[in-house]
């Protein structure tokens, strides 16, 4: 009888394809191979920092070109003007200068200490370069008062204008980094998210931009004089 046959024909084909057992043909389960069943690959903290970076240069590019735009302004407004009555600098504010200076040196301290795996270090550190700040913020609100006590305010004349206005935009700037170093300052090292080093990086991009912005608009408002 054809019957046995047949049934010996299927019993090998079962076999043969692993239906009988564990060891024969399987399917391929998604993500095998690099231990995530998801399948899915997350996002490496290079290119997370590299997002950073990007946001950080957009946000300096635009507060560069207001600002170059108030310089071109102060500039055209100082050649054409009859009333233009030069603002004297007081020494408060060289003073503020080097303040502001040396709290990007201590930055770059903290950053060092911070590399090295001294948590406690750079964090002190980098508590002495908040206090530099805010310490530059209220050595210019002294200038303000000194000037105003001179009877120079901002209404008094286009140069006092345009004082009034470059301290004060780059004081408002200044103080949305003391407001980041207070953030990195807080932070914990173990937090999720963007880490201590890649904010205390990014952070140092803007302060550093804005020391060198205020050096640059000293130096206009002094040659302007």
């Amino acid at each position: 009888m054809p019957t046995p046959v047949v049934t010996d024909d299927i019993e090998i084909i079962i076999e043969n394809t692993g239906g009988g057992g564990g060891g024969g043909i399987r399917p391929p389960l998604r993500g095998d191979g690099d231990g995530d069943d998801s399948g899915k690959k997350r996002p490496s903290g290079g290119s997370s920092l590299n997002r950073y970076k990007t946001g950080i240069s957009l946000g300096i590019l635009s507060i560069l070109m207001f600002f170059m735009a108030l310089v071109s302004a102060f500039l055209v407004r100082k050649g054409t003007s009859n009333d233009w009555i030069p603002v004297h600098l007081p020494l408060l504010i060289w003073i503020n200068t080097a303040v502001l200076l040396a709290s990007s040196a201590t930055l770059e301290i903290a950053r060092q200490r911070l590399a090295q795996s001294d948590n406690a270090g750079f964090r002190k550190i980098w508590t002495v370069t908040t206090a530099l700040g805010i310490l530059f913020l209220l050595g210019q609100i002294f200038v303000w008062k000194q000037l105003a006590a001179q009877g120079i305010f901002i209404a008094s004349n286009p140069a006092s204008s345009f004082f009034y206005v470059f301290t004060g935009a780059h004081g408002l700037h200044l103080l949305g980094g003391v407001g980041a170093l207070i953030f990195v300052a807080m932070r914990k090292a173990e937090a999720r998210g963007v880490s201590l080093s890649m904010a205390a990086e990014v952070t140092g991009y803007y302060w550093h931009f804005m020391d060198g912005l205020w050096v640059f608009l000293l130096m206009i408002l002094f040659l302007g004089k």
